[in-house]
C-alpha cells in the first residue's frame, strides 16, 4: 500500500481530536466531524485511523442511544485493530460496547467488557481510559446496591484521573459519588461535593457534563426540602440532554422531576413526566429508569386508591428488576477481585521468567484452566444446593386446593426456568473448555422424542400455541446416543421457538433420509410460526450471550446462550444448523446426525413404593434442608436412612454397619466426598462395595478422574427424582 500522505494523515487526526474535544458541548458536531475523520480514513485505505474513527462514532452514537449503530461500528472496529494487534484499539471498541450493555440491561456482559478494557489499560498505564472505565464500574455496583465497591470504583477513577490532569473525569466520577452520599444521609459532603463538580464543568464547558452535576444537585436540593431549586435544576439538565441527545442523562432526568412532583404533591406533572421517562425507557431499553418509573407510578396509584393500576405497576416493577439482577452479574461482581489478584499473579510471572516464555505461557494457560474449573465447580455447587431443596419440595408438595395448585405450578416454572439459566451457563463452560465428549448408550428413540415436546407443551399451551411432534414411522425404536445432549439440542431448539412464536405452532420433525448399514441419517427439524429471523442475524444468533434486538425483547429473557450450546453439541455429532426464515412468518431450525440402531434395553420396574422398600441409605450432606428433603423423599419409597453432617462422619458411619447404597455429597466441611469416598472403598469396613453416588450440585465433579471410578453414579442436584429412583433401583439389581 502507497504511504498517504502527511497532509491527509494531519487532517484525519486534526479532525478525530476535534471531535472528541467537542463531545462535551456538541455531540452532533462531534458525529459529523467523526464522520468526515472515517471517510477520509477509508478513502486512504488507512486501518489505524479508520478503527480510530469507528471507536469515536461507536461512542457518540452509544451516547446518543443509538444502541445497534453503536455495537456494529464497535465490532467492525474491533476486527481492524485485532488484524493491527493493537490492544489498545480493541479496549477503545469494547469500552462503547461495554456502555451500550449497562445502558440497557445486559449489565453482566457490560461487566465482562470492562474488566478486559481495564486489565488492557492497566498494562499500558492508560490513566485516562482507567478513569472512564473505573466511574462505569461504579456506575454498575451502584446499580446492584453495592455502595462499597461503587465509591472504591469512583475513588479510583479520581485518582486516575488526577494523574492525567483531567478535571472533567474528575468531576464525572464527583457527580455520581455526591449521590451515593445523599443515599447515606450525608447531604452536607454530597452538596460539596456536587458544587465542586459544577464549578469545574462551568472552568471546562462541559455542557453536557454540567447537566449531569445539575441532576445531581436537584436530588440534594429535593432531600433537603429546596423543591422549586431542585425544579429549576431538572429543568436545566433536560434541556441540556435534549440538546446533546443525550439518551440516559434525559430518562433519568424525567424520572426525577417525576419524583420532585410527587414530592410537591403536583400528581398530574408527576404522571405526566414518569410517562415521558417510561415511554423514553422503553424506546431505548434504559432498564433502570423503566423499573423506578414504573415504582413511583405505582406509589401515585396507591395514593389515589387505584387498586388495579397500582397492581399493575407493582407486578412490572418486581418484574423487571428481578430480570435486571441475574445470578451471573452477581457472580462476576463478587470474583472481581479473584480476577483482579489473577491478573497481577500473571504479570509478576511474567517479568520474572521473560527468558522461559514458552514454558510460562503454557503454565499461565493451565493455571487458567485450573481456576476457571475450580470456579466453575464452586459456582454451580452454590447456585444448585439451595435450588435443590425448591425444586425437590415442589415436586414433592401435594395441592390441597385449586388456588394451592395454580400456586405449585408457578413456584415450579419459575424454579425450573431459573435451574435452565443456570444449566446454560454452567453447560457453555463445560463446552467451552472442549472437555465434553459424547457418550452413546442404547436410547427408545421415540420416548425420548415424546419426552422432549412433552416438556415444553405446557409452555405452549399457556402462550395458546400448538406444540406437534411429526416422527418418521420408519425410524428404528432404539438407537446408540447420547440422550442428555440429544435432548439439550432439542430441549433449546424448542424452547427458542415456543419464546418467539405467539400465534399458530411449533412442530418437531423427525425423518430418516438415509440408511447404510446399521446406522440411520436422521433429519431433525425444529419449525415454528413465529416473529422470524432477519438474515443478516442468523450467524449472530449462534454467538454466546447474543440476543439480537431486532428479534427479541426482555419478555423473552433468557441467557443468550442456549444456540451457542446447541452449535457446541451439534458440532460434536460432526453436524452443523441449518436456518431458513422469513420474518413475520417463522422460522425453520435443522440439522442431521448419523445414529447407529441397537438393541432394545431391558425395561425397569415403574416407579412405585414398592420397589425400594425396607432398604438403608446412608446420606452424608452437610447443608439440612437439603438433607431433610432428600430423607423425605427417601422414605417415600420405604427407604430408611441415616444421616452424617460431613464426610468423616460418613466414614464413621460406613465402618459401623452395612448399607444398601450410599449418596455422597461432594463438598463438605472436615471431609469431602471424593476423600470419604475413598476411604470407605480402601478401609477395612462393611460397606466395602456398596454403590456410593455422588449426589452433587458440582457439574464438574465427574470429571476429577482420581476418584472417578469409586462412585457407582453422579447425581445432580437438584435432584431429579425419576433418575434417583432409577440410579437405586438398577443398583439393587446389580
Amino acid at each position: 500500500m502507497t504511504p498517504s500522505p502527511a497532509s491527509d494523515l494531519e487532517t484525519i487526526n486534526q479532525l478525530l481530536d476535534e471531535a472528541y474535544g467537542n463531545r462535551i458541548h456538541n455531540l452532533k458536531y462531534s458525529v459529523k466531524l467523526a464522520n468526515q475523520a472515517l471517510q477520509h480514513s477509508r478513502r486512504i485505505g488507512d486501518k489505524p485511523l479508520t478503527g480510530k474513527s469507528l471507536n469515536l462514532l461507536s461512542l457518540f452514537y452509544m451516547i446518543q442511544g443509538a444502541h445497534k449503530r453503536s455495537v456494529n461500528m464497535a465490532k467492525e472496529a474491533i476486527k481492524l485493530f485485532e488484524e493491527l494487534q493493537d490492544e489498545q484499539g480493541v479496549a477503545d471498541a469494547k469500552y462503547s460496547i461495554a456502555g451500550v450493555y449497562y445502558k440497557t440491561d445486559n449489565y453482566h456482559l457490560g461487566l465482562i467488557c470492562l474488566f478486559d478494557c481495564l486489565s488492557i489499560y492497566r498494562k499500558f498505564n492508560d490513566y485516562h481510559n482507567q478513569a472512564r472505565t473505573l466511574k462505569s464500574l461504579g456506575t454498575i455496583y451502584e446499580y446492584f446496591g453495592d455502595p462499597k465497591n461503587a465509591i472504591k470504583s469512583y475513588e479510583a477513577s479520581i485518582d486516575a484521573a488526577r494523574k492525567v490532569k483531567d478535571l472533567n473525569l474528575v468531576s464525572n466520577a464527583y457527580n455520581p459519588l455526591s449521590g451515593i452520599y445523599l443515599n447515606q444521609g450525608k447531604a452536607d459532603k454530597a452538596l460539596r461535593i456536587i458544587q465542586d463538580s459544577i464549578a469545574i464543568k462551568a472552568k471546562t464547558g462541559d455542557i453536557r457534563g454540567l447537566a449531569f452535576a445539575l441532576y445531581g444537585r436537584g436530588k440534594i436540593y429535593t432531600f433537603n426540602g429546596r423543591l422549586h431549586e431542585a425544579e429549576q435544576d431538572f429543568s436545566n439538565a433536560i434541556e441540556i440532554h435534549l440538546n446533546a441527545g443525550e439518551k440516559l442523562g434525559l430518562g433519568m432526568a424525567y424520572q426525577k422531576m417525576g419524583e420532585l412532583y410527587i414530592a410537591m404533591n403536583r400528581l398530574d406533572k408527576a404522571k405526566a413526566f414518569l410517562q415521558k421517562g417510561l415511554d423514553f425507557s422503553n424506546q431505548y431499553n434504559i432498564a433502570i429508569v423503566r423499573f423506578k418509573c414504573n415504582f413511583l407510578l405505582y406509589q401515585i396509584s396507591k395514593q389515589e386508591n387505584d387498586t388495579a393500576k397500582s397492581l399493575e405497576y407493582l407486578e412490572l416493577y418486581l418484574h423487571q428488576k428481578e430480570a435486571v439482577i441475574n445470578t451471573q452479574t452477581l457472580k462476576v461482581i463478587e470474583n472481581y477481585e479473584l480476577i483482579v489478584k489473577m491478573e497481577s499473579m500473571e504479570k509478576e510471572a511474567k517479568l520474572q521468567k521473560e527468558k522461559a516464555a514458552i514454558v510460562e505461557k503454557q503454565k499461565r494457560a493451565e493455571e487458567a484452566a485450573r481456576i476457571k474449573q475450580e470456579f466453575l465447580s464452586t459456582m454451580s455447587h452454590e447456585i444448585r444446593t439451595p435450588l435443590n431443596a425448591v425444586t425437590t419440595i415442589t415436586s414433592m408438595i401435594t395441592a390441597r386446593s385449586a388456588y394451592d395448585s395454580e400456586l405449585m405450578e408457578s413456584l415450579k416454572a419459575a424454579s425450573n426456568n431459573l435451574l435452565l439459566v443456570i444449566n446454560d451457563i454452567l453447560d457453555f463452560t463445560k463446552l467451552d473448555s472442549g472437555k465434553v465428549e459424547i457418550d452413546n448408550r442404547a436410547c427408545m428413540f421415540t420416548e425420548l422424542m415424546e419426552h422432549v415436546v412433552k416438556t415444553y407443551r405446557a409452555l405452549a399451551q399457556r402462550k395458546g400455541i400448538e406444540l406437534v411432534l411429526d416422527a418418521d414411522a420408519s425410524l428404528a425404536e432404539c438407537y446408540e446416543l447420547d440422550e442428555t445432549k440429544l435432548s439439550q439440542i432439542l430441549s433449546n431448539l424448542i424452547s427458542n421457538a415456543v419464546k418467539y412464536t405467539d400465534r399458530g405452532q411449533v412442530t418437531l420433525q423427525v425423518k430418516k433420509t438415509q440408511t447404510t448399514g446399521d446406522t440411520d441419517t436422521i433429519h431433525f427439524v425444529v419449525a415454528d410460526t413465529g416473529t422470524g429471523i432477519p438474515e443478516e442475524y442468523f450467524d449472530e444468533i449462534f454467538e454466546s450471550f447474543s440476543q439480537p434486538k431486532a428479534i427479541t425483547t426482555r419478555k423473552h429473557g433468557g441467557s443468550g446462550l442456549g444456540l451457542a450450546i446447541v452449535k457446541k453439541l451439534t458440532a460434536l455429532y460432526n453436524s452443523t444448523v441449518n436456518v431458513k426464515s422469513k420474518v413475520g412468518e417463522g422460522s425453520e431450525l435443522s440439522f442431521e446426525i448419523t445414529l447407529k440402531r441397537a438393541q432394545i434395553p431391558g425395561r425397569l420396574k415403574p416407579m412405585n413404593t414398592e420397589g425400594l422398600k425396607g432398604k438403608t441409605v446412608l446420606l452424608a450432606e452437610d447443608n439440612m434442608i437439603n438433607a431433610m428433603v432428600a430423607r423425605k423423599l427417601l422414605s417415600n419409597w420405604g427407604i430408611e436412612s441415616e444421616h452424617a453432617v460431613n464426610g468423616l462422619e460418613a466414614v464413621e458411619k460406613a465402618g459401623r454397619k452395612v448399607f444398601d447404597f450410599i449418596l455422597m455429597d461432594i463438598h463438605m466441611p472436615e471431609m469431602n466426598g471424593f476423600d470419604a469416598t475413598e476411604q470407605i472403598r480402601q478401609q477395612q469396613n462393611p460397606n466395602n462395595t456398596t454403590p456410593v453416588f455422588a449426589l452433587t450440585a458440582d457439574i464438574t465433579a465427574e470429571g476429577n478422574s482420581e476418584y472417578k471410578d469409586y462412585f457407582s453414579g453422579f447425581l445432580r442436584k437438584p435432584i431429579e427424582i425419576d433418575r434417583l429412583y432409577t440410579a437405586l433401583l438398577q443398583a439393587q439389581a446389580v
